[in-house]
């Protein structure tokens, strides 16, 4: 990123010497959680929020203490003060809202989903791209220190040669035929809302699979309640991931190798702990060390700000954490999952997703 028209940057990225200024797009449940994780930060502000509506945004400037409230996006991406811009709309509206942002010529942190679909994704990645902005993927659990602990375990073969992971994620419900999770229009089912976690969790560890394949209940308007998904590679590695919106799962992990296997609690993608097994060892667990968690009742989301701005700091414009060929990877095996269990959004174009040897 440049420093081009924006005060107190210098030539490679934001001065050390001032907090970077955060803005908030969007004033669900996630800015919410975004937004009191990002004030227990010495080094950030937000400075400004936007919604739909002035009152949408104004109770969420003064809940969090923010000095400036919109009642349109574009007001909130033309304000010279923000530096990074937070999307935290549905990610049925990422692509329009991480594009005008970008549009704008500001860096963006867009909320997972990345979007509805690959082909979008893409779109904001060239945007990004072209114009030399930051651009990141919301996704939490990759910045989560006890994860890249795993992450680095597994690369330096603590387990041996990975041989299979298995991950869950799946809420209660019972969700209204109007509730967003059921609306196709809105990205509506399982696998964007939930299912990109197990998925984001295997493609962390294995990289993007050769194959897929995909098995779902679907509901009367055409979005998937549980999902099925197994994943293969050519390594003879194999990924079980589940996730569902009729019933509530204990939402853990396990990573097995030839060597030995690691065990994540309830959770897994805000993991607090996780436990390995080595072959003929006893059992080690791995803890978040006190003085990275933040403290404060923190829900997690400030490793992704404080990596976003990290980065902004020091001028790159996407992170080794979650890097965009990665987001995108993960799109691409969502999109195949949904065209193995025929679910369909009105934005989709055809999918050109890689054929199932086994179909």
């Amino acid at each position: 990123m440049t420093a081009s028209g924006t005060t107190g940057q210098t030539a490679r990225g934001i001065a050390q010497d001032r907090p970077v200024r955060w803005g908030v797009l969007a004033t669900g449940g996630i800015a919410e959680r975004f937004a009191a994780d990002v004030r227990e930060l010495p080094d950030a502000e937000i400075v400004a929020v936007a919604s739909r509506s002035d009152a949408s945004a104004k109770a969420f400037a003064d809940r969090f203490g923010i000095p400036r409230a919109y009642g349109e996006w574009a007001a909130l991406v033309a304000d010279e003060e923000v530096d990074i811009v937070y999307v935290a709309t549905p990610h049925s509206a990422h692509r329009a809202a991480a594009g005008l942002a970008l549009a704008a010529g500001k860096p963006v942190l867009c909320e997972k989903a990345f979007t509805l679909n690959a082909r979008e994704a893409g779109e904001l990645v060239s945007l990004a791209r072209e114009r030399g902005l930051f651009l990141m993927e919301a996704m939490w659990m990759y910045c989560n220190p006890v994860i890249r602990r795993l992450a680095e375990l597994v690369r330096d073969g603590a387990v041996g040669e990975v041989r299979t992971v298995q991950a869950d994620f799946g809420l209660q419900g019972p969700f209204a035929p109007d509730h967003r999770l059921r609306d196709p229009a809105l990205g509506g089912g399982a696998v964007l809302d939930l299912g990109v976690y197990p998925v984001s969790f295997a493609q962390l560890l294995l990289g993007e699979p050769d194959r897929v394949q995909a098995d779902a209940l679907l509901s009367p308007e055409g979005v998937d309640l549980n999902t099925g998904m197994l994943l293969g590679w050519d390594t003879g590695a194999t990924a079980l991931l589940t996730c569902s919106v009729t019933a509530g799962t204990a939402a853990t992990a396990t990573v097995t190798g030839t060597a030995g296997r690691i065990d994540v609690p309830g959770g897994f993608f805000t993991a607090e702990r996780f436990v390995l097994h080595r072959d003929g060892a006893e059992p080690e667990e791995f803890t978040a060390d006190a003085s990275s968690t933040g403290g404060g009742g923190m829900h997690g989301l400030q490793y992704e700000a404080a990596e976003a701005m990290r980065c902004l700091r020091a001028g790159e414009t996407e992170s080794p954490l979650v890097p965009l060929e990665g987001s995108l990877a993960v799109m691409r095996t969502l999109d195949a999952v949904r065209d193995r269990i025929g679910v369909r959004y009105p934005v989709d174009a055809p999918v050109d997703a890689p054929e199932d040897a086994s179909a």
